[in-house]
């Protein structure tokens, strides 16, 4: 049996939470996976999964073995990047989450990253805020891009590194004909906003409840006609339908060549939420990590990553 590879096999089935996917992550046969994990079960003495032909999580013991593969292979690619990287070029993989509503400025910053260290090889995996923060915590990934004031964030646990601020746009047809590229349309107040037939994120999603707590500044309470869990649905709901949606800037500026869509700065109250990378405040990042925060400290990305998140700067 060889450990590292089981234990591998342990992780990407804690990911995947699925037998045949976990196999096909790891490049090997379902029956392969499988086999190893029945070897690293009699190996531990302990069941490690619950099976009744399909996958349905892991026993607590298999919880524990899963964090010490996680700590295992951390280390391992610790000490590989070391050996591996040389001073000014880190090599390696950089596992990056980020929140749907700020993907564009994640695939933005992977990109520029990539392109300025050509031995990094970014993985950037949309994420809900929950699952970026334990994904950290048992170090599925190395960094993420989030709101960095939900309850917790700022503090001994993570280390902050302040990007931009989050603004938001009422999004909507115009009445006039369309026209070559988005259209930015005069301030809507969120009371306005509530009148209108709205598509909005599910309530689990954050970025719901920060659109929800502005209603309720506005005094008002919104139900709105449709939901979704997916962005990109919200603006193809408003291109194809007769609702309104309120997205965040850094989506809206995905959308800009979309002439049929006009955009809308809200206000009354003018809500703002911090966006930055988090990190462990572990004190030992890798050389791909030591990469990416340099860069997510550079004065010319984060003006970048406002330009593209600020619509109403332009």
């Amino acid at each position: 049996m060889n450990l590292f590879n089981s234990l591998r096999y342990v992780v990407a089935l804690h990911e995947h939470k699925h037998f045949w996917r976990a196999a096909q992550a790891c490049g090997i046969s379902q029956s392969g996976l499988s086999n190893a994990l029945r070897a690293l079960e009699e190996e531990f003495g302990t069941t490690i999964v619950k099976r009744r032909g399909v996958f349905e999580g892991f026993t607590p013991e298999g919880e524990q073995i899963f964090l010490g593969a996680q700590r295992i292979l951390h280390e391992h690619q610790l000490l590989m990047q070391g050996l591996e990287s040389v001073a000014g070029n880190p090599k390696g993989q950089l596992r990056i989450g980020a929140v749907p509503s700020v993907m564009p400025i994640a695939a933005r910053f992977s990109a520029m990253l990539q392109a300025r260290h050509s031995g990094i090889v970014p993985i950037l995996r949309s994420m809900s805020s929950p699952d970026v923060e334990t994904g950290l915590k048992n170090l599925s990934i190395d960094m993420c891009l989030g709101y960095v004031e939900r309850p917790g964030r700022r503090g001994v646990q993570f280390k902050i590194i302040d990007q931009y601020t989050e603004r938001y746009f009422l999004l909507s047809r115009p009445a006039g004909p369309s026209l070559a590229a988005l259209q930015i349309g005069s301030a809507v107040t969120w009371k306005d906003a509530a009148r209108l037939p709205l598509c909005l994120l599910t309530p689990e999603m954050y970025n719901r409840t920060i659109v929800n707590t502005a209603f309720a500044e506005a005094g008002e309470q919104v139900i709105p006609v449709m939901e979704t869990d997916s962005v990109l649905a919200l603006a193809l709901s408003v291109m194809d339908g007769v609702v309104c949606s309120i997205l965040p800037g850094a989506l809206v500026g995905v959308i800009r060549r979309f002439g049929e869509l006009k955009a809308s700065p809200l206000v009354s109250p003018v809500a703002e939420t911090s966006i930055g990378f988090m990190v462990m405040n572990s004190g030992r990042p890798s050389h791909t990590l030591n990469a990416a925060l340099e860069f997510a400290c550079d004065s010319d990305w984060i003006r970048h990553a406002t330009s593209c998140s600020d619509l109403s700067a332009k």
